[in-house]
């Protein structure tokens, strides 16, 4: 039952997971006024339109790629579904795990300089986690309507 719509949920949860590779999760302009991004791979300057990394972050990248990939394990244990449940909502937990990390991170790296994180430096890879996770509970949901139909089947026999 791999072709069923919780297939599609996981592996757009996996993509949305993956974006955080292209998009930052906070933007800020530092005191020389070169404005700066970091992304899960680390930090990045822009001046005259050439972008440089400044610091990397290794753990994180590979925290991210390790979350992006549960959601594809969780496809192919379609058998059990019970299994899927719980591993949908333990990856629910480590994603909002990860997002005190990144959050924690940048508050570091801001702290530096003195700034905090505001609205105004919010970038698009914080708003993908909370997308991440409402896929994941559509996902949810249709393993639980799979049990339904399931269940009913097994009455009628």
């Amino acid at each position: 039952m791999i072709q069923r719509i919780q297939t599609i949920w996981l592996l757009l949860s996996s993509l949305v997971l993956l974006g955080l590779f292209i998009f930052p999760f906070v933007g800020y302009i530092d005191l020389v006024g070169l404005g700066k991004n970091i992304y899960v791979t680390g930090v990045y300057s822009s001046a005259n339109n050439v972008t440089t990394k400044e610091s990397s972050f290794l753990l994180m990248s590979i925290a991210t790629v390790v979350l992006a990939l549960i959601p594809i394990f969780i496809i192919f244990q379609f058998k059990n579904r019970k299994l899927q449940l719980t591993l949908i909502l333990v990856q629910v937990i480590l994603i909002c795990l990860f997002a005190v990390w990144m959050f924690v991170s940048a508050n570091n790296i801001l702290g530096l300089i003195n700034q905090s994180i505001g609205a105004s430096n919010i970038g698009i890879g914080f708003f993908l986690l909370p997308v991440s996770i409402l896929c994941l509970a559509f996902a949810i949901r249709g393993i639980r309507n799979d049990n339904k139909l399931i269940k009913s089947a097994d009455r009628l026999r």
